[in-house]
């Protein structure tokens, strides 16, 4: 009997199908063993040591991998091919004494084997290409589970101590929540500039539209034309000019196809295009790869996409062969390119040997598949098969006309440069599978030193906008730009970060909580190496060292944990819990009359009374915003008192931000925008300012925006 253990029972029940009847599949459910919870279980004098266990409710499972691997005379170990799956079959082997069955039966054969896909020809392959456990593979992914572990139970304790009970501290984590809060910062510090430009209407035998590009030769800088009388000045200027086309310039122009998907790109995409969360993603991946059920008569299970956990962008030969073939298939041999289309990752640390995320069959369309998934599902391989195709096929082609437009000298003797841009589809290309928003922009047919007719001219007001705050999708883009995390890590990152209240989750932006704030600020003034990115993106690449056999993993963590324990320990004696956690208020306490301070608890800011413990009264931090509530100004309400209802800035119980009347509970107006005091021209209701910072109304039925 030849046993076969993998970590799915979804990947054991699709790889079953494909072994004939002396091969028994059966799952470990996951890892086995891992360090305990309730003790650090790392002994720092002992090259760090991990004391590993079996997690409890794995024992029943390990008992029963036992019994059969005494019964069989062949062990293979087909877990992920990735670190992590490295490290559950060295557990998996450690668990179950395969050593010692080794040593006391010779004949018996443990074998390692990994697979890109869950297919029938893949894992025929794998098992004719058998090979040890890497073990160098296993002590990089040792090596971060311990420097987790250090940095977590040696820290969070610290922030119990010193900020609030239940606290916890990770090291990559810590990075994406400085991230998110010194965007925040870039955010509210941000002073909008007023800014205009000028656009004139032009006629020959149909309108179009042309932008002041140049004065005098001279380049016009986005900032340079600052406030309407500048820009009215200039308006004025253009009347009653001669306006002649000074130059056409006709060009081909193309554009490539984006390449196939790594782990990050796929979990953008999916956040831009589907909504879906970084772990809805690789959830839903994870079921297209262990096997979905397809096909008619015995309806064999198969998977559907490649191993999901990449940062590499290499397509296996017989895929990119299989992928030509169905475009030509399907679209004809003028979509496909002469040479393969070939991309090179700029990931750090990438592992080229691996290959980015496809369909395993390219064939099954995601037409035929429809009936087989659910909505979901159906999504996101749809998703990937686009992409595949797409990455394979000619880049569009475009027709770009560009046209200058100068005037003749003006009362003020200023020369003026308009530009017009148009474009046409000339050969689609890989947009007839991933289709780009570029509409085409049609000019009329012009000559050069042609006189056009001045229709109008239109000074337009804007304003320089603050960067956007994080989503999902571009935290993990700035994540693996900045060399932090691999693709086993993004999902989990983005997860713990929320669930552990640094960090909220608003339609589909990510802000910093009060405690997300206060923790970064001890870490970055304190344990500045925990928190940054050129540390601990060397500390990635260190990984990838050990993954390599080029490092050896205890001198890694040494390095790290020598001078972090001597900080922890200085720490301990010198950080001062009110100075971290208290600010100072104008308020009173009410029942004792000492002054109240601003503290800062697990679920944000609160007012409490300086004499604690003597005095343990506390109350909501209410932040008035000078804007009167628009229900009590209705007069609705019974008091006069309620009439003069104010909008303030509170939070609910998890931290997450709202603006409501301070007379509730008789007034229960609230937002989940920050209103601005202004009234909206179209309904009169208040108008409030999103989280980018943009002004629309806060009626939803009301579509009006303010540039």
């Amino acid at each position: 009997m030849r046993l076969v253990i993998v970590e799915s029972p979804t990947k054991a029940k699709t790889i079953k199908q494909f072994l004939g009847k002396d091969y028994i599949v059966e799952s470990s459910f996951g890892h086995v063993r891992d360090l305990p919870q309730r003790e650090i279980a790392i002994d720092t004098s002992n090259k760090f040591e991990p004391k590993y266990i079996i997690i409890p409710k794995a024992r029943k499972t390990v008992n029963l991998l036992k019994e059969k691997a005494l019964k069989s005379q062949e062990i293979i170990l087909a877990t992920d091919e990735d670190r992590e799956g490295e490290a559950i079959a060295w557990h998996l082997a450690e668990a179950l004494g395969l050593n010692k069955l080794k040593s006391k039966n010779e004949k018996l054969k443990i074998e390692r084997i990994v697979f890109h896909e869950i297919t029938k020809s893949a894992i025929e392959e794998s098992l004719k290409n058998p090979r040890n456990i890497d073990l160098n593979l296993v002590d990089s992914q040792q090596a971060r589970r311990i420097l987790d572990r250090l940095v977590g139970y040696k820290l969070s304790p610290l922030l119990w101590k010193k900020v609030a009970r239940g606290l916890s501290a990770g090291r990559v984590q810590s990075i994406a929540v400085r991230l998110i809060v010194e965007r925040q910062k870039e955010i509210d510090e941000f002073k909008p500039e007023e800014y205009w430009t000028i656009t004139a209407t032009l006629l020959n035998e149909k309108e179009f539209d042309a932008s002041l590009i140049k004065i005098n030769k001279k380049t016009i800088g986005k900032l340079d034309i600052k406030t309407k009388t500048e820009a009215e000045k200039i308006a004025e200027d253009l009347k009653n000019l001669e306006y002649k086309i000074s130059k056409i310039e006709k060009k081909e122009t193309k554009r490539n196809p984006f390449p196939p998907f790594t782990t990050s790109t796929l979990q953008q995409e999916a956040s831009r295009k589907l909504r879906f969360s970084a772990k809805q993603t690789m959830f839903i991946a994870q079921q297209l790869y262990e096997g979905i059920t397809v096909g008619d008569g015995n309806r064999e299970s198969t998977g559907l996409i490649t191993y999901m956990r990449t940062d590499s962008l290499n397509l296996a030969n017989q895929a990119i062969n299989n992928i030509g073939n169905l475009i030509t298939e399907i679209f004809g041999k003028e979509y496909l390119p002469l040479k393969t289309n070939v991309y090179k990752t700029k990931s750090r640390g990438a592992q080229e040997a691996h290959e980015a995320i496809r369909p395993t069959f390219p064939e099954k369309t995601p037409e035929q598949l429809k009936e087989h998934l659910n909505k979901n599902q159906w999504a996101l391989y749809n998703l990937i098969w686009q992409r595949t195709i797409a990455c394979q096929m000619k880049p569009a082609v475009f027709d770009s006309t560009t046209i200058d437009i100068e005037t003749n000298k003006s009362p003020l003797k200023n020369i003026y440069l308009f530009r017009a841009n148009g474009n046409t589809l000339k050969f689609p290309g890989f947009l007839r599978v991933w289709p780009i928003k570029k509409e085409d922009v049609l000019l009329p047919e012009l000559k050069e030193e042609e006189i056009l007719k001045l229709i109008k001219t239109s000074p337009l007001q804007h304003f320089t906008q603050p960067p956007a705050p994080y989503t999902e999708a571009t935290l993990v883009k700035a994540l693996e730009e900045n060399g932090i995390g691999r693709p086993s890590t993004y999902a989990p990152i983005l997860e713990t970060i929320q669930k552990r209240g640094y960090v909220a989750k608003r339609i589909k932006y990510l802000y910093p909580t009060d405690i997300g704030v206060v923790v970064n600020k001890l870490l970055v003034e304190h344990f500045p190496k925990i928190v940054d990115i050129g540390f601990t993106a060397k500390m990635e690449d260190d990984l990838d060292a050990v993954a390599d056999g080029k490092k050896k993993w205890v001198p890694v963590v040494e390095k790290f944990y020598k001078p972090f324990e001597e900080t922890l320990k200085e720490k301990y004696q010198t950080l001062i819990k009110k100075e971290i956690i208290e600010e100072k208020s104008n308020e009173v306490c009410e029942k004792c009359d000492s002054p109240m301070v601003i503290k800062t608890g697990r679920f944000g800011k609160f007012l409490a009374c300086s004499d604690y413990p003597k005095c343990k009264t506390t109350k909501a931090l209410e932040q008035p915003l000078g804007v009167k509530c628009p229900e009590c100004e209705k007069a609705r309400l019974d008091s006069p008192e309620a009439r003069q209802g104010e909008i303030i800035e509170r939070k609910t119980r998890k931290g997450k931000t709202f603006y409501s009347c301070n007379q509730w509970p008789k007034c229960k107006f609230a937002l989940w925008y920050k209103p601005t005091g202004e009234k909206c021209p179209k309904c009169d209701a208040l108008l409030v300012e999103t989280r980018g910072k943009n002004i629309k109304c806060s009626n939803k039925n009301c579509d009006y925006t303010k540039d």
